[in-house]
C-alpha cells in the first residue's frame, strides 16, 4: 500500500515477505512489491530529467506488457524485476490493470512536479489515490482469492486513506521537493493560499486545513475497516496493523496540532503496544 514518495520506505504498508504472509503468497507479493518500487525508483530518485524519467516509465509499462508474454524477450535492464513478475502473473493470474495503474501515478506524479502543478479538488486527489494505492490491495486481494464488490470496495477505502494520511503526514517533506498534495479548492475554503503552503506557514488557518484533511482521511479509513474480518487467515491480522498504523499517525498529527506543515510525525516503539491492543479489539 504504497507512499510514492520516499526511496526505500516508498511502500513501508507493503505487506512484503512478511512473516504473517503465507509461504506460498511471499514469492509474488515481493515480485509486485519490487515491479513497484523499481518504478517509484524511476519517477523519483537520482538525477533524471523529468523527460527522460517519463520515457523510462514508457519503457517500463513496454517491459509490464512483454511480461504478459510467455515468449517474449525482456530488456535485459529490468529482467530482475520482471522475470520474478511474468512467474507471478502466470502463476496468479495477476490483472494487467492494477499493475499498469501504479505506472499511471507514477507518470502523473512525474508531470505534477514538472510543471509545480495542484490538485485542483479533492475529488482529483482520490482519483490519484485510485492508481498510486488502491492497485496493491486489489491485488493482494486477489492473491488472497478475494474478489466480493463490497471487498475491494473496503480495500480501496483503507488504501486511499492510507494514502492521504502519507501525504498529511509528510507536508513538510514533499513541499520542499515541489509536490502538493493539498487541494486547491480545500485551501481555498480555509483561506490559505498557495503562497502559504510553500512557504510552510502556521496559522489557524493552515492547522485547521490539516486537520479537515486529516479527519476526512480517518473517516475514509474507518469505512473500509471491516474488511480485516474478510481476509483470511494472517493476512486478516496483519491488515488489522496495517489499518492502526494509520489510525495512530493520525493521532499523532492531532496530538500536534496539525502543524505537519513544520515537522513530520513518525511511529516509534511505543506505539506497537497501542497498535496490537487496538487491533486486537477490531
Amino acid at each position: 500500500m504504497p507512499d510514492s514518495n520516499r526511496g526505500i520506505d516508498h511502500y513501508e504498508n507493503f505487506p512484503v515477505a512478511s512473516v504473517l504472509c503465507p509461504s506460498h503468497l511471499r514469492a509474488p507479493i515481493t515480485a509486485i512489491y519490487y515491479y513497484a518500487r523499481t518504478a517509484d525508483d524511476l519517477a523519483d530518485e537520482g538525477d533524471a530529467t523529468p523527460e527522460q524519467r517519463l520515457a523510462d516509465l514508457q519503457g517500463y509499462k513496454q517491459q509490464l506488457h512483454l511480461a504478459y508474454q510467455a515468449n517474449a524477450e525482456l530488456d535485459a535492464r529490468w529482467v530482475a524485476v520482471f522475470n520474478p513478475l511474468r512467474k507471478a502473473i502466470a502463476d496468479f493470474q495477476l490483472p494487467m490493470e492494477d499493475l499498469e495503474n501504479l505506472l499511471k501515478a507514477f507518470i502523473q506524479d512525474t508531470e505534477k512536479s514538472r510543471d509545480s502543478a495542484w490538485y485542483a479538488t479533492q475529488v482529483e486527489l482520490l482519483n490519484y489515490c485510485a492508481w498510486s494505492a488502491n492497485p496493491v490491495g486489489r491485488l493482494m486481494l486477489h492473491l488472497y482469492g478475494v474478489h466480493e464488490a463490497q471487498s475491494l470496495k473496503q480495500s480501496d477505502a483503507i488504501c486511499s486513506a492510507l494514502q492521504l494520511i502519507n501525504f498529511w503526514q509528510d507536508l513538510s517533506v514533499d513541499i520542499p521537493r515541489g509536490r502538493y498534495y493539498l487541494p486547491l479548492s480545500e485551501c481555498a475554503y480555509y483561506g490559505v493560499t498557495p503562497q502559504a503552503v510553500i512557504q510552510r506557514q502556521a496559522s489557524p488557518a493552515t492547522h485547521q486545513l490539516i486537520a479537515s484533511c486529516t479527519q476526512s482521511a480517518r473517516a475514509l479509513m474507518l469505512s473500509g475497516a471491516a474488511l480485516v474480518h474478510r481476509v483470511p487467515g494472517r493476512a486478516g491480522w496483519e491488515l488489522r496493523l496495517v489499518v492502526q498504523g494509520g489510525l495512530r499517525i493520525l493521532d499523532k498529527i492531532e496530538a500536534m496540532h496539525y502543524a505537519t506543515l513544520q515537522k513530520r510525525p513518525s511511529l516509534r516503539w511505543w506505539d506497537v503496544p497501542i497498535m496490537l491492543w487496538r487491533a486486537l479489539r477490531m
